[in-house]
């Protein structure tokens, strides 16, 4: 036992692999190497992140879920690791692993393409109640957007019955699909689709936020709209189950100081169209727990089989 315990005082004495669930290059894998980055600056080790793309993102989280609970393998993912409990791709969630800390939120917005006559989001229903069953969504089936719809949906009385949802298997397809008019609707945010909403590609509807972004001021959120709703995608840390607490502490308090340099919360909202948002411990068990339920609760109106 005292070996152990000096064991994990000493923690960290080799470099820390970090598994995102994705390939490089995507909003997921760029904020990740930021943020630990600067955080690996505190632990005195290397953060070295391993991009283990496929099975849906679920073959990351298990190489993590089944990795040794040391702190030496870490997972960088987001609300996907429930999803894919929802969607029976596999068996465990949230509570396979220790949540070490919240660290940044994506705002989610819906988004038609230039010339659509859909103006804002609270238009939307109107429309697909005028053009039943020819309206198209674009999502990622089993994604976070496919939950965004479902979400959306039930909160504007559209029947999905009344609706076409197109599946692409990512979303460079799904920037495709809106740009060539295929679909009339798409879940983006400012990583996917920043450009596009700048250069008038594309129409931002709404802001699925409490508060508007600074970089889009113009643009009104969802609740804003009488549609009453936020979404985001939600990142963080995670270890296998069974890490000892002291080991959790210290990546924590690593990635909570990068997250105070001012140089990187800069970067994360205005080019990654993100807010930092910092938990850990109790506070991000609670956010999970209720994450999870709202999933859940989405998942009721989605048919999987499709």
């Amino acid at each position: 036992m005292a070996f152990a315990s000096t064991a994990q005082a000493d923690y960290p004495e080799q470099d820390i692999r970090l598994i995102i669930p994705y390939g490089p290059g995507g909003a997921t894998d760029i904020l990740f190497r930021l943020i630990s980055q600067e955080a690996e600056k505190t632990l005195g080790e290397s953060i070295v992140p391993v991009n283990m793309a496929g099975a849906g993102a679920t073959l990351g989280s298990r190489n993590v879920k089944d990795a040794d609970p040391d702190g030496y393998t870490l997972l960088g993912s987001h609300d996907t690791i429930a999803l894919s409990k929802l969607a029976g791709t596999v068996d465990y969630s949230f509570d396979a692993f220790e949540p070490i800390a919240l660290l940044t939120q994506t705002i989610n917005i819906p988004t038609a393409h230039a010339n659509h006559p859909v103006q804002s989001a609270d238009e939307i229903a109107d429309y697909v109640s005028e053009n039943p069953g020819q309206v198209r969504f674009s999502m990622i089936p089993s994604s976070t957007d496919h939950f965004f719809w479902a979400q959306f949906f039930q909160e504007t009385g559209i029947d999905m019955a009344d609706v076409r949802l197109v599946g692409y298997p990512d979303t460079g397809q799904q920037v495709s699909a809106l740009m060539a008019e295929e679909v009339d609707f798409a879940m983006f945010n400012l990583p996917s689709g920043g450009a596009f909403f700048e250069d008038g590609t594309f129409r931002a509807l709404g802001i699925a936020h409490p508060e508007r972004l600074e970089s889009m001021p113009d643009v009104a959120t969802l609740r804003e709209q009488g549609i009453e709703m936020d979404h985001s995608t939600s990142r963080g840390i995670f270890a296998p189950k069974g890490t000892p607490q002291e080991v959790l502490d210290t990546i924590a308090d690593a990635y909570e100081q990068a997250l105070e340099n001012e140089e990187v919360q800069s970067r994360i909202e205005n080019e990654f169209g993100s807010v930092v948002r910092f938990l850990a411990g109790d506070d991000y068990q609670a956010f999970l727990d209720e994450n999870e339920a709202a999933l859940s609760a989405a998942a009721e109106n989605i048919d999987f089989q499709n």
